[in-house]
């Protein structure tokens, strides 16, 4: 039997019917649901043992560069030598190149002798250039002269030397084929130069393969799933200035300015709201359509630095711009129907609009208050976002097991040597995808633990208010923002730890079995007919239903946890009782508010998205070493940050709607169907006659 709240926040009647003057009762608390607390605790000392694991292993130039025959990471200034400013990989071997993209062949292209230069060399259009291994041994040349000459030094090679490099074996290999760069590997054009083919034949040199194929390999590994994951982590490295102005101080600045007109122009705010939220929607997508290059000429392209117009590359990143245009393509439609359709329903979202500005303006300090949770999510995403670079690149790096002909000469022991004369490549191991998993599901609880907390405080605040019948009076705490956040510390962390895992547990599971479903279609195990796709669908629709539900839930349950201080369960129980006994009364007017605000985020987070498109869309992320290979990510990336921002904010109102209408809905249980503490403009916008005959129409 649940007690009245009057006694519990805010001021209450006595036996003899006058009113006990002396503050909010807080009695009846204690610390609730600790053990998820002590779990929420271990799981941070993991987090941060797990984050210290990829610092340690790992180097984000892997996510950008490949590697050379040395198993150095190209760009890497602690490399053997000193690779600083050589950033492309160049395969010098054209035959074992060629070799590499053939159906049948055992040779892979991570076997190749590769080095990493300045930039992609280009055949000479009267003679012959070279291009030679690192100069050591007796090549008495330093790294900077080898770069100022080309990477030639074939002038200077012994007898035995030339012998070597005209079989192929090197140190000096000659440039036959044209190459450009993209995405930091020279790829290789399949038009060999007349002119220095005619000089390589004269020199004697063995045969060099110029079929169509010897661009295949190199195509086929720098379009590889696990190259295109790493461009996409290594982009939202690049693109930190555009996260932190679009994905942190834009939605914060835009979230302010809307709670302020909520404060005060609260009529006009839901009609802004849903005109604004149509144009950004159309905006994004045609930024969309322009970078898949179904408009205009300003496709992105794989290709880095100047080069041949008539030249180009495909890649994956274009075909996941052009489906992600697709689907925001529908999701504009729905959405612009929707917001039509709710034209009409606006008057309800301005009436309870108006109940939550008039909270805001009372409780001032609301308004405030959103900055402390924004500032410590700020220092988390840092830490978190740098921990997550170095755990995508923590693979070892390894020299391959091959029993291919990769002999080379070796400067240093001054002879043609075949042994251990494999490539390397960066080995991940199964604990690793673990511990991203892992990392990425800390990142999901730990910010809707942040955001939990928030809305908990905002409940305690508002609660605050409403049992004090709305008066600034000695019976509102001084600072009730402050004093619910003492209560949530002392008390309740547990319970909003214990809430926030739930809605991560079944986001993750929902992740899961995406996944699942994508690596059985991959294997072709799937079943590709009706039935297979019915139950798929079904079961995500199942799950989505779920995860709205519990976040629905977890939302009047904070409510609850900021005024009772019970466990989370009970909470959500008490919670779930009392929308059930008084649906009919609430329902409509609380899901148009919910629906207005919704908008308001997505046209806060839709902003950021808009002014990343822009950003990204500079001479800075578009040529030299910080090209990013797709705004696909970071511009994601910021529409998630901005609509983390924006639920920070947004929950001021949306807490306050929802703590004052579950108030009013125990008040009027509590005093036989009559609001005691209730507002007068909440008793005017819920309680009149001809409010709730149209309601309920």
């Amino acid at each position: 039997m649940r007690g009245p709240l009057g006694a519990v926040i805010g001021s209450y009647p006595s036996s003899d019917g006058s009113t006990q003057i002396g503050g909010i009762i807080r009695h009846n608390r204690k610390c609730r649901d600790v053990v998820f607390l002590v779990i929420f605790i271990a799981f941070w000392v993991a987090m941060i043992v797990n984050s210290s694991f990829g610092f340690n292993q790992g180097n984000p130039l892997r996510l950008t560069y490949g590697l050379d025959y040395k198993g150095n990471v190209c760009g890497d200034k602690h490399a053997n030598p000193n690779l600083r400013e050589l950033e492309l990989t160049y395969w010098l071997n054209p035959n074992q190149v060629y070799l590499s993209g053939l159906k049948n062949s055992q040779f892979k292209l991570a076997n190749a002798r590769s080095i990493c230069l300045m930039d992609c060399p280009l055949p000479s259009e009267d003679a012959l250039n070279w291009v030679c291994d690192y100069p050591e041994g007796d090549i008495r040349i330093s790294v900077e002269d080898w770069i100022n000459r080309n990477y030639d030094y074939f002038e200077f090679l012994t007898p035995e030397m030339r012998n070597t490099s005209l079989q192929l074996q090197g140190p000096c290999y000659p440039v036959i084929f044209p190459s450009v760069n993209v995405f930091w590997r020279c790829q290789f054009i399949a038009h060999a130069s007349n002119v220095s083919l005619r000089h390589w034949q004269q020199m004697g040199g063995v045969n060099i393969n110029e079929d169509i194929i010897i661009d295949k390999s190199i195509h086929k590994s720098i379009n590889a799933r696990s190259s295109v994951l790493k461009r996409y982590m290594a982009d939202i490295g690049k693109a930190w200035p555009v996260l932190i102005v679009c994905g942190g101080l834009l939605p914060l600045f835009l979230s302010v300015i809307w709670l302020l007109m909520i404060r005060h122009f609260v009529g006009a705010m839901p009609w802004i709201t849903v005109a604004l939220f149509d144009i950004l929607i159309i905006s994004v997508t045609m930024f969309y359509y322009l970078k898949a290059g179904w408009i205009g000429n300003d496709a992105i392209s794989p290709i880095i630095g100047e080069h041949d117009p008539y030249y180009h590359v495909s890649g994956r990143e274009l075909n996941h711009l052009r489906a992600v245009a697709v689907i925001m393509t529908f999701i504009m439609v729905v959405a612009v129907l929707t917001s039509i359709a709710i034209v009409r329903r606006i008057l309800m979202a301005t009436s309870v609009l108006k109940v939550a500005a008039k909270v805001v303006g009372e409780v001032q300090a609301l308004i405030i208050f959103p900055f402390i949770p924004y500032a410590v999510l700020a220092i988390f995403y840092m830490f978190w976002f740098s921990a997550a670079f170095h755990l995508f690149s923590s693979g070892q790096i390894v020299q391959n097991d091959c029993n291919s002909n990769c002999c080379a000469y070796d400067l240093g022991s001054k002879r043609v040597n075949c042994d251990r004369c494999c490539g390397y490549s960066i080995h991940y191991t199964p604990h690793i995808a673990v511990a991203i998993f892992f990392h990425l599901f800390g990142c999901y609880w730990a910010t809707q633990f942040f955001i939990a907390c928030s809305a908990t405080v905002i409940a305690g605040s508002v609660a605050s208010y409403y049992w004090a019948r709305g008066e600034t009076s000695p019976e509102i705490p001084f600072l009730p923002v402050f004093s619910s956040m003492k209560r949530l510390m002392r008390y309740s962390l547990g319970s909003v730890a214990l809430g926030s895992l739930i809605v991560s547990f079944v986001e993750s599971v929902r992740f899961m079995l995406e996944s699942i479903r994508r690596k059985l279609k991959v294997a072709g195990t799937i079943p590709d007919g009706c039935m297979g796709k019915t139950v798929h669908h079904t079961s995500q629709f199942c799950l989505r239903c779920v995860e709205g539900t519990i976040k629905s839930v977890n939302r009047n349950a904070y409510i609850m946890i900021a005024i009772t201080g019970k466990s989370f369960c009970r909470a959500s129980a008490i919670a779930a009782d009392l929308i059930m006994n008084n649906i009919l009364r609430i329902g409509k007017v609380n899901v148009i508010g919910d629906v207005i605000l919704f908008l308001g985020k997505l046209c806060v987070s839709l902003s950021s998205a808009v002014f990343a498109f822009l950003m990204l869309d500079t001479h800075k992320y578009r040529s030299a070493h910080n090209k990013i290979s797709s705004p696909l990510f970071p511009v994601l990336v910021c529409w998630a940050l901005g609509y983390i921002v924006a639920t920070l904010f947004f929950a001021v109102v949306e807490m306050s709607i929802d703590t004052i209408i579950l108030s009013f809905c125990q008040d009027s249980e509590e005093h036989q169907g009559t609001a005691q503490y209730a507002p007068p403009l909440l008793i005017e916008t819920l309680n009149d006659q001809n409010e709730m005959q149209r309601l309920t129409q």
